[in-house]
């Protein structure tokens, strides 16, 4: 299969047949039975753009290296480019939030907004990708931009199978110092007294990396988020299932993701670029995670009301980040040391602390005795988060909080004759939310030559409580057996970033007249108090509601594939912090684009296709109703990019993949007074060969292969500080990789 079944809805049941079209003669593709609904589905009844990464081309991504984001980015229209770190900064879908569950497991930290979460799904357990576009409240907070479901590894039948991969990776500008070993091992299986089990280990290392012009990268390209170098990394899957008499299951999950990085320079951050600063060794402590996901699922197919699920879910996650220094410029604020002459803390940096867990029940009633084919699908939601973040010397940053959300929904699809199938639903969320008390740290500000000491500041909590009602429409229309044209309305929602609202408390400030009521004068050396204080309560906390339109057209079959939607996506309340009044600045926003995906096999040898997108945003940044200025870069960093591509098969097995990737810049004007942060474009070629080999698959892959320079448009979209200067990250050099798989 070529890189994405275009319009299948997530959560797919893909056949063989489909993953492997290129070994023989094309032919028509099954149906598909989709769950985006959380409910079994098919294709023609689900009125959403949905789009799923099979194995195949998973298979293929692991050839270049191992990357989720860097899949994402390449073969679902509207996901931006990767930025090449352990970090997700700046990285969205259509502009937006993108939530990502692990087996319908979500893996986001609602109440503090930290990035670092696709960076450590490793690609070899998983089995397929299947993401839902659009806003979507259906799996609760957080998909206003869409939903993804990274689906692992299925058991086989029979005796244990084991499947190994291996490879090694480097940098061309300097293999010796740039060797990135990775070594994956899958067990699977069905024991004869029922149980089926499977279990996967991967470990793999990183050392430096370099640019196109051989220019090492810095550790730590977006402050305080972590790089792509000098890094170890683990991950381990197993899960064991046991089929009950009369379509009935139990299944227990378990993953484990570690991570650390091991940062040998503190980083510039520019002009002219960021880069090491070799001068300045790296104090701080390591970079890391160590997060935990335990699960089990219950489904019954001959439940009493109908197909029912049950999921219970807890995570454990742990989050360090790298430790940083002032820099008037770049990073004008840190915890206070006590020494004027060197005011950056020894702990200045962070660990963040997160637990979660939940049940999710569904369950699929069917309507027959009422209207023929109709369902409805209903359900409800618990979810406990607690979350906390410290410096390292163990003050927290922010106050520690715990929040609990209740909720049910129903989903109702009605089919209209042979041709139309109508969908729609509600979903009402209900959140009790408790923050503690606490104080801010002593810190420093520096704005230009001007100084100040920020005085420890009480954050006042308290008990809050808030609901949000979501709704969802749309329907299809089946053209012919293969051409279906579907229209959607549905809503989504996200919550303020809580924890960042609190960790800023009486910090970030455009000018000196701001800060001035948080310090003890400016250019004032003492260490000192004052009788300020700030609320939780001033935030006027709601959540953000996003509504989103589409009408697209897909078609399959066995030469041709593809789709094409149009898309809105509106929001009157933003979630973005306001530092002159510590408040969520409420601001309405516009984001509108097209996604395009299109395939055809040539014949049994040779496919060929194409995943384009454009998108561009506004918002109304004074409050007035008009939208006067674009999105900042962080949330639009490239508006038009895609990937073109061919996969040819020879008679020996052998398949060269070839991939051309390109992206727009973009230099608009992000406010009223006609600050832009001007992002380049580029283009780079990717090529790939895999070869049978003794009894196994033999393959060489090379990222970048002209070495080409050019600017990551995602990591330089982080680093933009001042209006009309650029502060580029660079993108990876050439690269190129080296592996065996094989299944035993």
């Amino acid at each position: 299969m070529a890189a994405c079944i275009v319009g299948s809805p997530a959560f797919a049941q893909q056949t063989q047949s489909q993953q492997n079209q290129l070994s023989s003669s094309p032919i028509a593709l099954d149906d598909i039975v989709v769950t985006a609904a959380r409910a079994d589905r098919k294709v023609a009844d689900t009125p959403a753009t949905v789009y799923v990464v099979d194995r195949a081309t998973i298979e293929k991504q692991l050839e270049f290296e191992n990357s989720a984001s860097a899949l994402l980015g390449k073969t679902v229209p509207g996901y931006s480019v990767s930025n090449e770190t352990i970090s997700g900064a700046s990285e969205s879908f259509r502009g937006r939030d993108l939530l990502v569950m692990l087996d319908g497991v979500p893996l986001n930290t609602p109440l503090r907004d930290v990035s670092r979460i696709l960076s450590l799904i490793d690609l070899n357990a998983v089995e397929r990708v299947e993401v839902v576009a659009g806003a979507s409240s259906l799996y609760g907070a957080g998909a206003t931009g869409g939903t993804a479901n990274f689906i692992t590894r299925r058991s086989t039948d029979g005796g244990p199978r084991l499947t190994t991969n291996t490879s090694v990776r480097a940098f061309t500008a300097n293999i010796g110092s740039s060797l990135r070993p990775e070594a994956s091992a899958s067990l699977t299986g069905k024991a004869p007294n029922g149980w089926d089990y499977v279990m996967i280990g991967t470990g793999r290392f990183a050392n430096k990396t370099y640019d196109g012009a051989g220019r090492e990268l810095p550790s730590d390209q977006f402050l305080g988020q972590g790089g792509g170098d000098r890094y170890s990394n683990a991950n381990f899957l197993g899960k064991f299932g046991y089929d009950l008499a009369d379509g009935k299951r139990f299944e227990i999950q378990g993953a484990y993701f570690y991570l650390n990085q091991q940062p040998a320079y503190m980083t510039t951050y520019g002009p002219p670029y960021s880069q090491p600063n070799f001068a300045a060794p790296y104090t701080g402590q390591d970079i890391g995670e160590n997060t935990v996901s335990l699960s089990t699922r219950y489904t019954d197919a001959n439940f009493a009301l109908g197909n029912l699920s049950l999921l219970g879910f807890y995570n454990s996650i742990e989050k360090s980040f790298p430790f940083s220094t002032l820099d008037p410029r770049f990073n004008s604020v840190v915890y206070y040391s006590g020494n004027i002459a060197n005011p950056t803390a020894p702990y200045n940096q962070t660990v963040l602390n997160a637990r979660r867990s939940g049940i999710n029940l569904t369950i699929d009633t069917p309507l027959d005795p009422f209207i023929r084919g109709a369902k409805f699908t209903w359900g409800a939601d618990f979810v406990d988060d607690s979350t906390s973040q410290q410096l390292s010397n163990g003050e927290d940053v922010f106050n520690p909080m715990s929040q609990r959300s209740y909720a049910g929904f129903g989903q109702l699809q009605i089919p209209l004759g042979e041709r139309v199938t109508l969908r729609g639903g509600m979903r009402y969320e209900h959140f009790d939310l408790k923050v503690d008390d606490f104080v801010r740290p002593l810190a420093f500000l520096q704005i230009g030559n001007l100084f100040a000491v920020m005085p420890k500041l009480p954050v006042e909590g308290g008990n809050f409580g808030y609901g949000a009602p979501t709704f969802n429409f749309g329907a299809t229309y089946k053209i012919t057996p293969d051409i279906e044209l579907y229209g959607n309305f549905s809503q989504g929602y996200a919550l303020p970033d809580i924890g960042a609202y609190t960790r800023r408390a009486g910090l970030n400030f455009a000018s000196t007249a701001q800060a001035l009521p948080y310090t003890c004068g400016i250019n004032n050396p003492v260490v000192c108090t004052t009788n300020r204080s700030i609320s939780y309560a001033q935030l006027g906390l709601e959540p953000q509601i996003v509504e989103s339109q589409e009408i697209g057209i897909r078609w399959g079959g066995p030469v041709f594939r593809g789709n094409i939607v149009g898309f809105v996506s509106r929001s009157d309340k933003g979630v973005n912090f306001d530092p002159a009044t510590n408040t969520i600045a409420q601001q309405k926003e516009k984001i509108s684009g097209v996604e395009g995906t299109a395939e055809v096999t040539v014949n049994p040898n040779l496919a060929v296709g194409t995943v384009l997108a454009y998108r561009e945003g506004r918002v109304d940044t004074n409050n007035d109703g008009i939208l006067d200025s674009y999105l900042q870069n962080n949330r639009i960093s490239t508006p038009f990019h895609g990937t073109i591509y061919s996969d040819i098969r020879f008679d020996n097995g052998a398949v060269l993949r070839l991939e051309g990737l390109g992206f727009s810049g973009r230099d608009r004007k992000v406010n009223l007074a006609g600050n832009h942060y001007k992002l380049e474009s580029g283009q780079t070629m990717n090529v790939s060969l895999s070869v049978p080999l003794w009894g196994g698959t033999a393959y060489v892959g090379v990222q970048n292969l002209f070495d080409e320079v050019y600017q990551n448009p995602t990591a330089t979209a982080t680093r933009q500080y001042a209006p009309d200067v650029t502060n580029p990250v660079y993108a990876f050099g050439r690269t190129v990789s080296v592996g065996f798989r094989k299944t035993w």
